[in-house]
């Protein structure tokens, strides 16, 4: 039984009625009217729809659940038309949404959230954050974190082969490798390029923009000569951005040389922890290490 509504007389450590004075009430901070909100009333719309920004960068909203689900049939389908597997379909997909939650996972705890995740139809997902990263060492864990913590969606698949023996789950983890593989090249728009582009930049910024321009023009011609048409279109889209925008990174504090060590190191683990999931899903059906790594090699020849 509950004794909150019994009155007894104050004791000792009782506050004083003199501690008891109501603080001033907080005034709520609202937006300033805008030119366009009409004058006799407020705007349109539901009292709890989404807020707007109060700062100088809008708010991200995020996707909505019906254009989230049309866009990851559609990526769905374009995999299952290249590869004709459902399997691998579901571990691509699950592959994309692992990658993005990583890089979703370092915004916020780098202050640049709530982030957002988006699938885009047809080339993947990508994760938003509300704010630029803070310095340029942020961008860079941000950008790596998507790989390395994507690696972790093989682990089901290498599962499930251990315990049917079926070979089909070695190529869902070996194609889990290889997306994320692929977003470390220093090419526009990729992880690759927010990864080591600060680095490179601070040798120079022709160096950055060289490097980044060589990297994305070799990716567009092995994507046309190997018929991977979408790839292509999209870095020679991210290619001709770039050189409009002159620059992908967001403004803040630049790398310190050992923060660029520190990313270069990173940048190589996380190539080596790429190349490592994918040879241990080779491994199995090849007779040599070396016959696997050959096999790596040959995804990366032009004209395949």
């Amino acid at each position: 039984m509950s004794d909150a509504n019994t009155p007894r007389r104050p004791g000792p450590w009782d506050p004083k009625p003199e501690d008891n004075i109501p603080a001033p009430k907080a005034v709520e901070a609202r937006p300033s009217a805008r030119a366009d909100t009409p004058a006799n009333g407020p705007a349109s719309g539901p009292a709890n729809g989404p807020l707007a920004s109060t700062s100088a960068h809008p708010v991200v909203q995020g996707q909505s659940p019906a254009w989230a689900i049309i866009s990851t049939l559609l990526l769905g389908g374009l995999i299952y038309l290249w590869t004709g597997r459902l399997e691998i379909v579901a571990a691509v997909l699950f592959g994309v949404l692992v990658h993005e939650v990583g890089h979703m996972l370092a915004m916020n705890r780098l202050g640049m959230g709530p982030a957002r995740i988006f699938i885009v139809p047809f080339f993947g997902g990508a994760a938003v954050g509300q704010r630029p990263a803070a310095s340029e060492w942020h961008g860079v864990l941000v950008a790596l974190a998507g790989p390395a913590f994507g690696l972790l969606a093989a682990a089901p698949f290498m599962a499930l082969f251990a315990v049917t023996d079926q070979p089909i789950w070695l190529s869902c983890v070996f194609a889990i490798a290889f997306i994320n593989l692929l977003n470390l090249l220093p090419a526009p728009m990729l992880d690759g390029s927010r990864a080591i582009g600060p680095v490179l930049a601070r040798i120079h910024p022709l160096v950055e923009k060289a490097v980044l321009l060589v990297i994305g023009g070799l990716a567009i011609v092995w994507g046309v000569s190997n018929g991977s048409w979408l790839f292509a279109l999209f870095l020679a889209i991210a290619v001709f951005s770039y050189l409009k925008r002159d620059g992908w990174r967001p403004e803040g504090r630049r790398l310190s040389w050992g923060e660029a060590a520190k990313s270069t190191g990173l940048f190589l683990l996380t190539i080596i922890a790429c190349l490592g999931v994918g040879l241990v899903a080779l491994l199995p059906g090849v007779e040599t290490l070396a016959a696997a790594a050959g096999q790596v090699y040959g995804l990366f020849e032009f004209g395949r």
